[in-house]
């Protein structure tokens, strides 16, 4: 293909900012080898698209800029002639190359690659080889990384137990132990930190177990905590927690503490994966989006040795495991559960005396917490809700009034007597 003079060019580049990448000094490479490339031909940049913190393996469909640069060469007005990728394993993942550039070629746009000393010919099989590569190397470069990380932090969590981060779990928080063994992270002030156990906190997650051990099953052990004003995980740490309902235990929070294994003193790892499943089964073009899992105990690494002071025996812990899984429970996984009968008030009705959401049962609807359940609501808060308080928010509008809700749905909802 022949191709004209050309001087005016619209920069692509992209980063992602995962693997700790510096936007700026990220962008001005990519724009220097761009540069060097069209300038001594006569070529000037005259509009830039560039995205930050997006993976390599989102398609162009998907990135901000990216797709904006496509809308651009839709529009015969365009201040642009011809694009030019300052990389191409940035730009192109996998098949990227193959599904985007007909387009240049159908809005006859030329895209320049410095790997091709120029405009890609797509008469040329050798220029259509190399890009192909290029999305290949990309797709096999992120993979490594991927494989890289997880192999180091399995080893690291093994044999030396170190905290890798996250919210410390309730009953522990975090001590700065020196600086991180990693020089470079080091020289930026980063510090290693390990679990110590809470003077308060701790004590409750004690007594926790021991009161699920003699018998006592997890709501009666919220609705005492609840009673006693102790103070749940949400209500340990509010600043992150804003969006949870912070005044009561719920059976779930009572669940997740005594299934953590973390409170036996071994670090765990690897209790979660990302798996990367199509967006739309019927346009693969759009790509894959990442989704957390639940890995099966099996597959969970445990440190070598113990790695900060426990507050629970192994014995206990696995015992409470067993006691778990006889009361009908099954093992302590997390599985999501997925009706196959949406409620079609999903989402629309709150509770107007906190604001929190609500959820259809059968043929009425209860108040519930973020727990999912209303049993999961201990009796002191739940108590004092009128049962009038019900309504719907539409969700094309952010307030509502109460009473707005289906008079069908207001009067199913009844407080139950204590019993």
């Amino acid at each position: 293909m022949l191709v004209p003079p050309i001087l005016r060019f619209a920069f692509y580049g992209r980063v992602s900012t995962e693997d700790n990448q510096d936007p700026a000094a990220s962008r001005a490479w990519q724009l220097r080898r761009a540069r060097a490339l069209i300038e001594p031909k006569g070529g000037s940049i005259t509009a830039e698209f560039f995205d930050v913190d997006k993976s390599r393996s989102i398609p162009w469909a998907r990135r901000p800029y990216a797709s904006a640069l496509i809308e651009q060469l839709k529009n015969p007005a365009r201040d642009f002639d011809a694009v030019v990728v300052g990389e191409p394993h940035r730009a192109f993942y996998g098949n990227q190359y193959s599904l985007t550039f007909p387009l240049f070629e159908h809005f006859n746009v030329p895209l320049w690659v410095p790997e091709v000393g120029g405009p890609i010919d797509p008469a040329n099989e050798a220029h259509d080889m190399i890009m192909g590569v290029f999305g290949g190397l990309s797709k096999g470069e992120r993979n490594r990384i991927k494989i890289r990380v997880r192999s180091a932090m399995a080893a690291i969590t093994a044999t030396e137990g170190r905290y890798l981060g996250g919210r410390p779990p309730y009953g522990y928080e975090l001590f700065d132990t020196g600086p991180h063994p990693n020089p470079a992270k080091a020289a930026d002030g980063k510090r290693l930190r390990r679990l110590v156990p809470h003077p308060v906190y701790s004590l409750v997650v004690k007594w926790i177990f021991a009161q699920f051990l003699q018998g006592r099953g997890l709501f009666d052990i919220a609705e005492e905590l609840t009673r006693e004003g102790v103070p749940s995980p949400s209500a340990a740490d509010p600043a992150r927690n804003r969006h949870r309902e912070q005044r009561a235990w719920s059976k779930s929070a009572v669940r997740v503490i005594i299934t953590n294994p973390r409170y036996t003193g071994r670090q765990v790892w690897n209790k979660q994966r990302k798996d990367e499943v199509l967006l739309d089964v019927n346009d693969v073009s759009l790509g894959h989006v990442s989704r957390l899992r639940w890995n099966e105990r099996d597959q969970w690494v445990w440190s070598e040795q113990q790695a900060h002071e426990p507050l629970v025996s192994v014995e206990d812990f696995e015992r409470t495991q067993a006691v778990l899984a006889s009361r009908g429970r099954g093992p302590a996984t997390h599985k999501p559960h997925r009706t196959r009968r949406p409620y079609a008030f999903r989402g629309r009705l709150h509770c107007g005396f906190c604001n929190a959401g609500c959820k259809g049962a059968g043929t009425t609807t209860r108040r519930t917490t973020d727990a999912g359940s209303p049993r999961n609501t201990p009796w002191r808060t739940r108590s004092s809700i009128p049962r009038w308080s019900i309504y719907a928010r539409p969700r094309s509008s952010a307030t509502s009034t109460p009473g707005s809700s289906p008079r069908s749905l207001r009067r199913g909802y009844r407080p139950r007597s204590r019993r």
